[in-house]
């Protein structure tokens, strides 16, 4: 709770993420009941999606499917060589170890041999185009694939340096891979920084690329680039369903919606509680629907280390509840879903809560958050999409003597994209109501963090790793991790509120991703 309402008579309602106001205010002046009211309009952002019938809704949320695949990232390789002929007497020749045309064919079947290396290697979807070798601007041109790809891979081993400009030009994102030792050396390892980042000043002097688009030598330094442009370009554009609108934490919704949209383009889907009640009022008239969920509900309780704390019918509502946000975000043709007002609103309309359906819903690799809270919306969608795992919505607490306390009463048992943690289905800790997991996450866990500013201009990000899941009277998931930055440095830097968190090491690659739109990225270390 806000530390001023310590008050016995204070009208303060529990919620998981205190916003400081009483009930019947909003941080933008609005009344509660009028916010509620407004939720899902196009006012709020949103478009409301139509003509929802229970028929169209089951049809499309009755079978239990795996969330559609991440997008493969489309990445055109480019080998840039020139073959200079001798002059007597003069200077003819640059440096690098490709001058000939058959060096060129044994560099580029080099190259495509590391592409079939790096293809197996991917943790993530991405499609290599062919590989083309240029020595002109019009042979570039003769490379028409280039304008389907969203990332060129330039091997500039000599040559013409307008590719880069070509490229950039396009819209595209570049990586520059330059040999030094593991192959023949490439002219462009000496000249990279001086003539084209440059541009013959001393700092940096183009947009869209910067140093650490350059790689030497080293195939993972590729790699872990391109799972961060995979996430990214998977991210861009995302459709996602809002259920009773969108919001954003203790912020002005209108503002923070005009930001998501302005930075991350995302397409965002409401449906109104009014519609909602509906869609669960005729789920529970479905005799199957029911029955489905009940079964459901005894499958997923035999699963091992699965534990029931809480009122059975709960459990069977949730997957109810379930059930109607598959068919919602198959109707709305996406794979990400938020729910507002999930303290409260959802409560009375499904008679359990949101916290269980959630859960099983990332699990199946979908991207589903409570809260609505889209100052950190976004960065979840990017870390699952950089991962392929499913993050971890929750509150910080305040930092002490290397630990910090994260609990949100949902989170993922699946953390690392595969195996279902221990879990205790309790109540949600606020209502004590409904179904909500205890997840217990590995102790000894590598984790990264990423804390979102309120202005979408600077993020947070830490690692950390798992030191207890204890059981505590607050949010149902909850651990203590141990960071290695101080204690006041976490405490200063911290901004926004809410964080997203996932399994091991992922920082390089949102840092990587985040320049892209751009946003700074501070790491603390």
């Amino acid at each position: 709770m806000c530390p001023h309402d310590s008050h016995h008579d204070s009208p303060f309602e529990p919620r998981c993420c205190p916003a400081c106001h009483g009930p019947e205010s909003s941080a933008a002046g609005l009344t509660r009941r009028g916010f509620l009211g407004g939720l899902g309009t196009a006012a709020f952002g949103g478009v409301a999606l139509s003509g929802l019938s229970w028929a169209s809704v089951s049809a499309a949320g009755a079978d239990v499917e795996p969330a559609p695949p991440r997008r493969p990232l489309v990445v055109k390789p480019i080998l840039v060589y020139s073959t200079p002929s001798r002059r007597p007497k003069a200077s003819w020749r640059s440096w690098g170890g490709i001058q000939t045309q058959d060096e060129a064919n044994a560099e580029a079947a080099r190259i495509s041999a590391e592409l079939d290396r790096l293809q197996k290697k991917a943790d993530f979807p991405v499609t290599f185009l062919p590989l083309v070798a240029i020595r002109s601007e019009r042979e570039l041109e003769a490379a028409g694939d280039l304008a389907t790809a969203d990332t060129a891979l330039i091997y500039p081993s000599g040559g013409w340096s307008g590719v880069f400009d070509v490229v950039a030009g396009m819209g595209k994102d570049m990586i520059v891979f330059c040999r030094h030792k593991s192959g023949p050396v490439y002219l462009w390892y000496e000249i990279i920084s001086p003539r084209y980042l440059r541009k013959h000043t001393d700092r940096l002097a183009v947009e869209g690329m910067d140093f650490g688009d350059v790689v030497v030598d080293d195939q993972d330094e590729i790699l872990w680039r391109l799972r961060a442009l995979c996430g990214l370009h998977n991210t861009i554009g995302t459709r996602i369903l809002a259920v009773g609108g969108p919001g954003g934490w203790s912020q002005p919704t209108d503002v923070i919606v005009d930001l998501v949209k302005n930075r991350w383009k995302l397409d965002i889907q409401t449906v109104t509680y009014a519609d909602l009640g509906k869609l669960i009022g005729a789920a529970r008239q479905d005799e199957t629907a029911v029955a489905r969920a009940r079964r459901r509900t005894d499958e997923y309780l035999k699963i091992p280390n699965t534990t029931l704390e809480t009122e059975k019918i709960f459990v069977e509502n949730a997957f109810l509840l379930e059930e109607v946000f598959r068919g919602l975000m198959k109707e709305a043709d996406c794979r990400a879903i938020t729910v507002n007002s999930c303290m409260g609103t959802i409560m009375p309309v499904s008679e359990t809560t949101a916290c269980l359906p959630l859960m099983t819903l990332n699990d199946d690799g979908y991207l589903a958050f409570c809260e609505s809270d889209f100052v950190v919306v976004p960065s979840g969608i990017l870390m699952g999409n950089i991962t392929g795992r499913p993050p971890f919505l929750h509150n910080p607490t305040y930092p002490h003597d290397g630990i910090i306390t994260l609990a949100h009463c949902t989170a993922p048992r699946k953390m690392d994209g595969k195996t279902l943690e221990p879990v205790r289905i309790v109540t949600h800790y606020e209502s004590d109501y409904g179904a909500a997991p205890k997840v217990d996450m590995r102790v000894g866990q590598k984790l990264t963090h990423v804390n979102p500013d309120f202005d979408a201009k600077h993020w947070v990000g830490l690692s950390s790793e798992i030191v207890d899941h204890p059981f505590l009277p607050i949010c149902r998931s909850q651990i203590d991790v141990r960071f290695s930055c101080g204690d006041d440095v976490l405490a200063e830097k911290m901004v926004g509120f809410h964080w997203m968190t996932v399994y091991d090491d992922y920082l390089r690659e949102v840092g990587y991703a985040l320049k892209k739109i751009p946003i700074e990225f501070e790491v603390l270390e």
